[in-house]
């Protein structure tokens, strides 16, 4: 079981690429695409719960494991960005446009402005961050962008689903699903709204005894 984590991260990234291809070689039904990505999102949801579940013993953690957040946040970009091609070049332009204008400067003018690097996050921030310099207003912006992400993602599969041509009966039962599993991930893995990132809690406690150190 202590390798279901990396298997769910790993299923991830593989199911981006298949979307790539599907992409790139005008292939794969927008049926298929929609459940890829329902499931891929399933597998970044859980994949956090798996590791903090059944860990690896500390003396015995894969030397692969010192980069796993490298790996989970490459997974979800890659996922993200097949999704938005998918939508742009098969579906809709005008609404994978509006995506990518979303998560290139939305998305990364937060994350330089809270971590100090575009693609640097969660293994560590610069000093100049603003996670360093005012930790309770990054982690405020950190929750606003998750949740306007996460709506990002539901509304591109939205999209995907409602391209497919499944009975239209289907196609409500597969959004109501769709809704349902976004709010389950949101409100009830807590990790995901409690640490913006790997190193949050570090960070937070640091702070909190320099501040004490200062008062004193």
């Amino acid at each position: 079981m202590k390798y279901l984590a990396d298997l769910l991260t790993l299923s991830r990234f593989i199911l981006a690429l298949v979307i790539f291809y599907c992409c790139f070689t005008n292939s794969g039904s927008a049926e298929a695409v929609f459940l890829m990505f329902f499931a891929a999102v399933l597998t970044d949801a859980f994949d956090g719960t798996c590791a903090k579940k059944w860990p690896f013993p500390k003396n015995k953690t894969p030397k692969y494991r010192k980069y796993a957040a490298l790996y989970d946040m490459v997974s979800d970009v890659l996922l993200a960005a097949a999704q938005v091609l998918f939508v742009t070049l098969r579906i809709n332009w005008i609404v994978g446009l509006i995506a990518i204008i979303y998560y290139v400067v939305v998305c990364g003018s937060i994350e330089l402005i809270v971590y100090g690097k575009f693609f640097g996050h969660p293994d560590n921030c610069t000093a100049n961050s603003l996670i360093k310099k005012n930790f309770p207003l990054a982690k405020k912006i950190v929750l606003a962008r998750r949740y306007g992400y996460t709506i990002c993602l539901g509304i591109l599969n939205a999209v995907t689903l409602f391209a497919t041509n499944w009975p239209t009966p289907i196609k409500y039962i597969g959004f109501t699903a769709g809704c349902l599993t976004f709010v389950f991930t949101w409100f009830f893995l807590r990790q995901r709204r409690k640490n913006i990132s790997r190193d949050a809690v570090d960070i937070e406690k640091e702070l909190t005894a320099k501040s004490k150190k200062t008062k004193k």
